[in-house]
């Protein structure tokens, strides 16, 4: 409701200013407060922005993100709670669309909707309303440093197994002081959304299937545990320790852009990172699979992040401006160059025709690469009950690389999180 008077009172109010004896109406301004998760895009957004409103002077677009190291989620909820609520910001899934359905503005009427490939919507769609707009297409897994295997006589394309990744871990091991390497991986133990979330889906996409059938599921059940422990296990036996202390700064940026190891669980956002720091080393690097034992295993994971929503709690006009400026976002000439050669994202609408409108990095064409395929599973984290992945099993993962508990008690607990929050549902 405070954002709604906010809105009143800049959008409404008539300022009047002297002028040559006699007073000039000045056009009403609305204010659109956006507060959004990816960090990698603050500064090019906060540009892209600016441009929007050199030709729309009317309107008033204040940033604020939140994300990387920092729980989006937490902070929405912090930022809700405290009556400053965005016009725009965004949500995951299925669980976070029900968590803040009262918030949600229905998005179907908005021209972007109609452009989004079929399936892209789906994961904020609820009873045939769209509430949210996908920011973009995102895969991860594990990034490699080309030139490092092959020097060490390894060749990526025939790693697509947990054998052959193994085999592979084990010669760079062997040959890290010729390398120059620290250790093999850089395990970002400090993240738990690496874990708890990124991790944990590589196991479960394959146990649920989709997002929706892990947002309506009563229990998980961890089917391909044995897998996920072996691949949990030599990340940390061939990590850079001490593992709980690495976070994502350390992990990309002093880690894996310096060359001090040759692999690291991310996605193809941090292509930005890697190039800001070594843009011949962001040339030269590609994706390998994350395979579990018993499941699928020569996979990346390829999803929606986060999707753009509207504050039902704004005022009109900042709705109506809410929804412009996303349009625009994605629509104009402008936009679409910024969203693929400053945002490096891999657009999930339709009407990105041209050469200069492709995805050029490396991370994205491996994406492409993987999907074309078939070689993908999807994202189900968000469809997780409510701070699961990344307070309850995330922890216990940290637990587990200190030694503290077993993989079974790992399990138990988070087996026992999951039954009670879908109690609650």
């Amino acid at each position: 409701m405070k954002n709604y008077m906010k809105g009143l009172m800049v959008g409404g109010a008539m300022l009047l200013t002297a002028c040559g004896g006699g007073t000039e109406q000045k056009e009403e301004k609305t204010v659109v407060d956006i507060f959004q998760f990816k960090v990698e895009i603050a500064e090019q957004f906060d540009e892209l922005s600016q441009i929007y409103m050199e030709t729309h002077p009317n309107i008033e677009i204040n940033i604020e993100t939140v994300g990387g190291g920092d729980d989006y989620g937490a902070a929405l909820r912090a930022k809700m709670a405290s009556g400053n609520e965005p016009t725009i910001f965004n949500v995951g899934g299925p669980q976070d669309v029900y968590d803040w359905q009262d918030k949600l503005v229905d998005l179907s009427d908005v021209e972007l909707a109609g452009k989004a490939f079929d399936g892209a919507l789906s994961g904020a769609t609820l009873d045939e309303k769209v509430y949210g707009l996908p920011f973009t297409q995102e895969g991860y897994g594990f990034i490699y440093n080309k030139e490092l295997l092959k020097k060490a006589g390894i060749d990526a394309k025939t790693i697509n197994s947990y054998e052959s990744l193994e085999t592979a871990v084990k010669m760079l091991d062997s040959k890290k002081e010729e390398l120059g390497l620290e250790a093999v991986f850089a395990t970002a133990g400090k993240e738990t959304w690496v874990t708890g979330l990124h991790y944990s889906n590589v196991a479960l996409a394959q146990e649920f299937g989709s997002v929706f059938d892990a947002y309506n599921a009563k229990a998980v059940e961890f089917t391909y545990s044995d897998g996920m422990k072996q691949l949990f296990d030599l990340q940390i036996e061939y990590g850079r320790k001490p593992v709980n202390a690495t976070d994502y700064s350390t992990q990309v940026e002093r880690l894996f852009s310096m060359g001090k190891v040759a692999m690291t669980q991310q996605g193809n956002w941090a292509f930005g990172s890697i190039k800001g720091i070594d843009e011949e080393l962001a040339k030269n690097i590609g994706f390998l699979p994350m395979p579990i034992v018993g499941a699928k295993e020569n996979v990346l994971p390829v999803g929606i992040p986060m999707y753009w929503t509207v504050n039902k709690d704004s005022s009109e006009a900042q709705v109506k401006a809410a929804k412009d400026f996303l349009n625009w976002v994605y629509t104009s000439e402008t936009g679409k160059d910024y969203v693929i050669n400053k945002f490096n994202f891999i657009p999930p609408y339709k009407g990105f025709d041209g050469d200069n409108l492709q995805p050029k990095d490396p991370l994205a064409k491996d994406i492409m690469a993987f999907s074309e395929a078939g070689n993908t599973i999807p994202w189900v984290f968000m469809g997780y009950p409510t701070g699961w992945g990344m307070e309850t099993l995330g922890v216990e993962l940290q637990k587990y690389i200190d030694g503290q508990i077993t993989w079974d008690e790992v399990l138990e607990t988070a087996k026992t999180s999951w039954n009670e929050s879908r109690k609650e549902k």
